[in-house]
């Protein structure tokens, strides 16, 4: 059984995605703090209507014959990054990098990661349970 074919594991596992993605992002910057001129990045937030809007939009056909054709598959970017237009504080060499504001990024993102792999172990134990096999 193909769990990526399930809606919840699919949209669970983009979340992962984007929170990986995060964790780089604010890494970098936290490597960068020292860095001259370095503005600090971030990701746009994982919206969940969006995510769901974006995949109802996606062409999804298959053929049944072979003279049938099968349509193109819209390709999902990855996730944007945000642009921050005015930073809070600015260091004198323009390095934008609060470390105190990353590491509260950070922890948001890693309590994020908890939550989403809780869900992910929960729907599964539940289908192990329908088909017999929990417990």
């Amino acid at each position: 059984m193909d769990l990526g074919k399930i809606g919840l594991f699919a949209m669970a596992k983009k979340r992962l995605a984007w929170l990986t993605q995060r964790q780089e992002v604010l890494a970098q910057n936290i490597a960068n703090s020292d860095t001259p001129n370095y503005r600090s990045r971030d990701l746009e937030p994982f919206q969940f209507e969006e995510l769901v809007k974006r995949e109802s939009m996606q062409l999804n056909m298959t053929t049944t014959q072979e003279g049938h054709a099968g349509g193109r598959r819209k390709r999902i970017r990855d996730f944007a990054e945000e642009k921050e237009r005015k930073p809070f504080e600015t260091s004198p060499s323009g390095n934008s990098v609060i470390l105190e504001e990353q590491m509260g990024k950070i922890n948001e993102t890693e309590l994020g990661h908890k939550l989403t792999t809780q869900l992910y172990s929960k729907q599964l134990n539940m289908i192990k349970i329908a088909i017999g096999k929990g417990r």
